[in-house]
């Protein structure tokens, strides 16, 4: 038999001959901290583009979609190019444009996102986070490839070499992503951010010029991303109208984009607070009333069908309008918000009292652990861009009456519908009326116009049904901009047509963000329409 032919050796890097213990650890960082920003600038997408687009399904939806399309084709051109062009010149290169991308994000986010919004909701949420983010995720899928080219020539053990590195980078990825959503995001602010994460990349990148290649000038690349620091936005505008808008604070906290705006006009001044755009609450600065109609209803249907209750406990803070009323009347009052830094905002530019006890955690975790019993429970979670389903279930409506006395009542501000396309509120009454035996639905529009939707005040408790005693009321003021929906939540009441389609709400299934998609969008767009886009992404 002939002699088996031998096979041809790797050829060698001569540049790199003497440095092949050093580059393998390099490679090792290099796949831990590609990996670990890929996640870093996936989980900042939501906050780029969060006070824009929001942060429902289909904007994670897109994010993930970029994510995913992005890191696929940089796997498959990266693979292809490290055949034909193996040396880490070409890889460290790679990384060094992703750098530069990263950090430039900031510059060119709010150009990008408005000529994206013509596009449609959905449609522009894809095509900007594309635009923002694809470039450079595509270029860090092509890093794993790449550096499986290059140990497999400097290592021996192949398999074990790949299965490591993708391990390094896995766990890149899990560090990355930890860091962001419990940390990163809370202490630096997401412009911040991507300027770190683009000047890491390009800090690998020079790294490896300078070690390895000798390239001391390239060094000089490190201060890029400090010049790429995008200039102060005016923070006030003079509108069309004559009304001059200021945005006058603004936190990046765990959970959301927080804003406060204050505009100013000829007769009168009002302050809001937006999260990732969607107003939370908003105050006369004169007066300090609410200028929203949904506070009030949740301030006075419970009283007035209550009124001798002595305790309040209110789930979602906001503005902090609604406990500081209760506080205000003699009643012992508690929040649970699980964003400490709305609690900071609505104390400082809200008046709300620092002596109100306020639970930093998640409402269901708190309902289950306590067992304080309420008069009043005021449900306040729903933005009307992302609904929190836990709190909406059977078994969410089971603890709340667990935290209820005898005559307690719950009040349940939500973003609904009447009439068509009801199918969801429809099942949120449902599912309440399961738990409750008198439910009232009490709308702050007129319920037989078309489209019909809003803020709804849902009041449930047990017992036969009450009359509200109305004539409290009259001692308590209501500010002009929010009179007449108050009185039309006050007096109207809605029941649901038998045979309206509905279903029950449970932990185990709760469709509700499927089924109400379009009525979040049509928020979003409202935001869009009636905000200054300037003041959304400044």
């Amino acid at each position: 038999m002939p002699n088996a032919a031998r096979p041809t050796p790797l050829p060698t890097i001569p540049a790199l001959a003497e440095h092949t213990g050093g580059l393998r650890w390099y490679l090792i960082l290099t796949a831990a901290l590609c990996g670990a920003l890929v996640m870093v600038i996936q989980v900042l997408g939501s906050r780029a583009i969060g006070p824009f687009f929001g942060v429902s399904l289909f904007v994670w939806t897109s994010l993930i979609t970029v994510t995913l399309v992005a890191l696929a084709a940089g796997y498959a051109f990266g693979g292809w190019l490290a055949d034909r062009r193996s040396s880490p010149d070409y890889l460290y290169a790679i990384i060094l444009i992703a750098g530069l991308l990263t950090a430039a994000t900031p510059l060119f986010k709010i150009a990008a996102l408005k000529a994206c919004l013509p596009l449609g909701l959905r449609v522009g949420s894809l095509a900007s986070a594309f635009l923002l983010f694809g470039p450079a995720l595509f270029l860090l899928g092509c890093v794993s490839p790449y550096v499986v080219r290059i140990a497999a020539r400097e290592i021996k053990n192949i398999g074990r070499t790949v299965g490591n590195l993708y391990a390094i980078s896995t766990a890149g990825s899990f560090i990355g992503t930890l860091a962001t959503g419990f940390f990163l995001i809370a202490y630096l602010g997401v412009n911040r951010i991507f300027m770190l994460a683009g000047f890491l990349l390009i800090a690998l990148s020079v790294g490896y010029f300078v070690l390895f290649r000798r390239q001391w000038a390239l060094a000089a690349l490190l201060v890029v991303p400090f010049l790429l620091v995008p200039a102060e936005r005016e923070t006030a505008k003079l509108l069309a109208d004559g009304t001059r808008v200021q945005l006058t604070a603004q936190r990046d906290s765990f959970y959301g984009d927080l804003r406060v705006v204050d505009y100013s006009g000829p007769q009168q001044r009002t302050r809001e607070l937006l999260i990732d755009g969607l107003v939370q609450g908003g105050i006369d600065l004169a007066s300090g009333q609410s200028i929203y109609e949904y506070a009030y209803l949740l301030q006075f249907l419970p009283y007035a069908l209550n009124p001798g209750g002595k305790n309040c406990l209110v789930v979602g803070l906001g503005a902090g309008i609604v406990p500081s009323w209760y506080a205000a009347q003699g009643i012992q009052t508690e929040v649970v918000d699980i964003d400490p830094k709305v609690a900071g905002l609505a104390q400082q530019y809200f008046g709300f009292d620092k002596n109100i006890a306020v639970h930093v955690e998640d409402a269901r975790y708190f309902l289950n652990r306590s067992t304080q019993r309420y008069d009043y429970v005021v449900l306040d979670v729903f933005n009307g861009d992302t609904t929190p389903g836990h709190v909406l279930s059977l078994e969410a409506m089971q603890l709340l009456k667990a935290r209820m006395t005898p005559n307690g009542v719950l009040a349940i501000n939500l973003m609904g519908t009447l009439g068509e396309r009801s199918f969801v509120t429809a099942s949120v009454i449902k599912t309440v009326q399961a738990v409750f035996g008198q439910v009232q639905v009490h709308p702050v529009f007129a319920a037989d116009a078309p489209g019909a939707g809003g803020n709804l005040a849902i009041v449930a408790y047990d017992g036969p049904a009450r009359a509200p005693r109305t004539d409290l009321l009259a001692a308590f003021p209501v500010h002009p901009l929010a009179e007449a929906g108050v009185r039309q939540g006050l007096q109207n009441t809605y029941r649901f047509p038998a045979g309206t389609p509905a279903m029950l709400l449970t932990d185990d299934y709760n469709p509700i963000d499927f089924y109400d998609l379009w009525l979040k969008e049509k928020v979003r767009r409202t935001i869009l329409e009636t905000t200054d886009w300037d003041i959304l992404l400044g």
